[in-house]
């Protein structure tokens, strides 16, 4: 089980795509923009031609650029991919790039085939390569409901036998939060894992900590994945210091 895992992380890394997207309805049209409005049976999108909303009912397939997940060790580069500045000393992991802080398991490590990208600032895994952590803050312009949305629909094409299994309201670090768990499975192998996923509004920036681990394993992990986001917190200030201190 463990190497279907490390084989299958470049496909478990779930990033909203920066580009548009393209949406085909019935009669054949095809929009291309940005959702920015998700509700039970309607879709707001942000087009050339102005802001539409469409009845989720007229939607074909919601299309979008397979440009978001994290890349394979030796493969080329994203271009703007940022240079993140993080550190991993015993169980307190700091990312001065994504201006956060969290801690894991003292085993757990900065796992490079979770390689960064332009949303995707941080990737972690236990030792056994078994459970795994990754962090992307991205710009939306819209609700937490929305972006969860568009999550879904992302989920939906990625993960074979896609199910929410949880949703519930919480606050971490004092900020008002979606917390998330659903299981599916990847279509290479069938491997069925599960989800926890905390999604962190601030302003336009939202901040979402993935952690999975293969279904089985889950029970036993869901604690030390709670534990790992309840100490997850912004360090503004210690990244505004940090800066300070290098002029």
């Amino acid at each position: 089980m463990r190497r279907i895992l490390s084989t299958l992380l470049p496909f478990l890394v779930v990033v909203l795509p920066a580009s548009a997207e393209e949406i085909v309805l019935k009669d054949g049209t095809k929009i291309v923009g940005h959702m920015t409005g998700v509700t039970g049976d309607k879709i707001e999108v942000d087009s050339a031609y102005g802001k539409m909303v469409f009845k989720r009912a007229d939607i074909v397939t919601i299309n979008f650029p397979e440009n978001g997940t994290a890349s394979t060790p030796g493969a080329p580069g994203k271009k703007d991919v940022p240079n993140v500045e993080e550190s991993l000393r015993g169980s307190q992991y700091i990312n001065k790039t994504g201006k956060f802080a969290l801690n894991v398991p003292p085993e757990w490590r900065i796992d490079p085939q979770l390689a960064h990208s332009q949303s995707l600032i941080a990737g972690l895994s236990s030792s056994d390569d078994m459970r795994f952590l990754t962090v992307t803050q991205e710009q939306f312009n819209a609700s937490l409901e929305s972006y969860k949305g568009l999550l879904e629909f992302k989920y939906r094409k990625i993960f074979g036998g896609y199910e929410e299994l949880s949703q519930s309201a919480a606050s971490i670090d004092g900020k008002p939060a979606l917390v998330l768990s659903f299981r599916g499975t990847i279509s290479q192998g069938g491997l069925p894992l599960q989800y926890l996923v905390a999604v962190i509004p601030s302003g336009t920036t939202f901040t979402r900590v993935a952690m999975w681990c293969a279904e089985p394993l889950f029970h036993e992990t869901q604690p030390t994945f709670e534990k790992i986001l309840a100490s997850f917190h912004y360090t503004e200030q210690t990244a505004s210091t940090a800066r300070v201190s290098k002029q």
